[in-house]
């Protein structure tokens, strides 16, 4: 199955000659003064696109190979969204609600000030618990699993009482897959792969690389795009690249996908969950999870519910902060951004979407990606 077509770019409703624009700007990116080793970028309005366009090289080596047209690209905190919509389903089925405690599906959880603390919280970033541990290098050094970093999380005591603050947190989403995986019987990756990836014909996206993908005359991960990691990553075999790290499938960033791959799920949140002749996701939880969510929190700051929100998973448009999706979005749309310099928007009163995936991590606040950003927003017509 597939939500999108591929067409020429007026088909889709961009202006040809503005849409060179936006496809030089990556371009140069990539080709001519080295910012990012590469980029892809697709846009799609409508259930048409032009299809992806990939640009720089396989491997940050300068002398690599030319990205491949069907590279993979790990997306990082893209994932997390993802994840939340997979949850939703749970609460679909009646099998959680957005008000349960954690504690009530994770005992252990409820100590150090964390008893109250809702799946709502984990959800919206209001949990009060870190994007990342204390010890998370100290982790990844000796090749934790999922189970130990969950368990870390239980013992650590938020920053603030649940429901008090703001505070962007990985492992909020750890927690989340733990509790998907009680309730629904599966690993929270296996469950992405049943529920959203296979019916929507996503068959190269994974959460976490699975053995087969290392096997072959052709593998796979031959195909996975190098990230040129930061820093304190480099030469550790628990960065980024490392195989540790593409395996973990890790429900706050651990997801590999391709552009057009990608771009099936965001079609399928403009479709209101629908694909083809099947409501993968209600229209519903498609409300919920993408209108302001903190606008009920009383005790959370008026300056994040007025001019930081958050739905269910997704980061609406920040306009006022340096992190926006751009200056050109309408105000109802919602993405995210992604650490190895990725970013996804949909823009649902303009029935259009567009990502940015690269392997460079993104600067501090993003401007390269908002200038891009506007010229893909400038090229749709109408």
């Amino acid at each position: 199955m597939s939500l999108l077509t591929i067409a020429a770019p007026e088909q889709c409703g961009l202006n040809p000659q503005r849409w060179n624009v936006a496809l030089d700007i990556a371009r140069h990116w990539a080709e001519r003064d080295d910012r990012v080793p590469a980029v892809a970028l697709l846009a799609g309005r409508r259930g048409m696109t032009p299809g992806p366009r990939c640009f720089g090289r396989q491997h940050v080596a300068s002398n690599s190979q030319p990205i491949h047209n069907d590279a993979i690209f790990l997306v990082a905190s893209i994932t997390k969204p993802i994840v939340v919509m997979g949850a939703m389903l749970l609460v679909e089925r009646g099998q959680l609600t957005l008000n349960d405690r954690v504690a009530d599906y994770i005992p252990e959880f409820g100590k150090k000030g964390k008893f109250g603390t809702t799946i709502r919280n984990l959800m919206t970033h209001t949990s009060g618990l870190p994007d990342m541990l204390p010890n998370n290098v100290d982790l990844r050094k000796a090749k934790a699993t999922l189970a130990d970093f969950v368990r870390e999380t239980c013992a650590i005591t938020p920053d603030f009482p649940p429901g008090r603050s703001v505070q962007y947190q990985s492992m909020g989403t750890a927690v989340l897959a733990a509790i998907m995986e009680q309730v629904s019987g599966m690993s929270c990756a296996e469950f992405l792969r049943q529920e959203f990836f296979r019916p929507l014909g996503m068959h190269d996206t994974r959460l976490g690389a699975p053995d087969e993908w290392y096997t072959g005359p052709q593998p796979t991960i031959h195909r996975i795009a190098e990230i040129r990691v930061p820093e304190e990553q480099v030469g550790a075999d628990w960065n980024w690249n490392s195989r540790y790290w593409q395996q973990l499938g890790a429900p706050w960033g651990g997801l590999f996908t391709t552009p057009l791959d990608l771009g099936q799920f965001a079609q399928l949140m403009l479709n209101r969950g629908r694909a083809a002749d099947r409501q993968i996701l209600s229209t519903a939880t498609i409300t919920a999870s993408t209108e302001n969510q903190l606008v009920s929190m009383k005790d959370v700051p008026d300056e994040d519910r007025r001019f930081r929100p958050w739905g269910l998973g997704w980061r609406l448009q920040w306009a006022s902060h340096a992190n926006t999706f751009g200056d050109l979005v309408s105000t109802s749309t919602y993405g995210h951004w992604g650490a190895t310099g990725t970013m996804l928007w949909i823009d649902p009163a303009r029935e259009s979407f567009a990502l940015i995936l690269s392997t460079q991590p993104l600067e501090p606040n993003g401007a390269p990606f908002q200038r891009l950003s506007n010229a893909v927003v400038a090229a749709f017509e109408n």
